[in-house]
């Protein structure tokens, strides 16, 4: 039960539903889901090893809020991890790996207008290329990055300019996943993980220089 209750909240996490900085009630949380709170305060515990809560003495858990600084160094290091899964797929490209993976990219043409599914489905595709990649570890470090950072991807494709720029560049990555093209598919990956990043960090430093620095539940301090 914890796993699934820290899966269950991770999600609400990354969905903006629980903001950055954001207290989370325990008597509040336990009421919600009907369970007892030794089942919840595994679960956070399970979710400040994720980084996605900070657990003070005293005072419980709150979603953890990552600055500027700690973004960037986030992104760069998944920036590299998807890299090298772009890379190791395209050279174990095949008709079974086009049968696997092409549906994603169906998903992600169909879903371009819509922010919500659009970041699902980038985030999805994603990760089953790290799976596809036939390296476990590399998949679950993805994994893990995407779930520390889930919810600044999205607000980096919240842009209807931002997902067209974003779809060209799947559809790019799929060219060199088919042309069998390495190096340019590693170029791929890299480039939708930092441009994300960047555009992330553009609408939170807008934010910072308005009054009202609230967006759909989104709270930046």
């Amino acid at each position: 039960m914890p796993s699934q209750i820290a899966d269950w909240i991770a999600a609400e996490i990354v969905a903006e539903r629980f903001a950055p900085g954001q207290r989370l009630n325990e008597k509040e949380l336990s009421e919600r889901l009907g369970i007892s709170r030794a089942p919840l305060r595994e679960a956070l515990r399970m979710l400040e090893t994720r980084g996605m809560v900070t657990i003070t003495p005293q005072r419980g858990a709150r979603v953890t809020m990552l600055s500027s600084e700690e973004m960037v160094h986030l992104f760069e290091i998944r920036a590299v991890l998807v890299g090298l899964a772009g890379r190791e797929v395209a050279r174990r490209w095949d008709a079974r790996l086009e049968q696997a993976l092409a549906s994603g990219l169906d998903t992600l043409e169909q879903s371009v207008c819509d922010p919500a599914a659009y970041a699902n489905a980038s985030s999805a595709l994603t990760l089953q290329i790290a799976r596809a990649s036939g390296n476990p570890r590399l998949a679950e470090m993805i994994q893990s990055f995407a779930l520390q950072i889930g919810r600044y991807t999205r607000l980096g494709l919240s842009a209807q300019s931002r997902r067209d720029r974003s779809i060209g560049n799947w559809r790019s990555l799929f060219a060199a996943f088919r042309a069998g093209d390495e190096v340019l598919a590693e170029s791929m990956q890299r480039l939708l993980a930092t441009e994300n990043r960047d555009a992330a960090l553009k609408i939170i430093a807008e934010r910072d220089e308005s009054p009202m620095q609230v967006r759909s539940g989104l709270r930046i301090a």
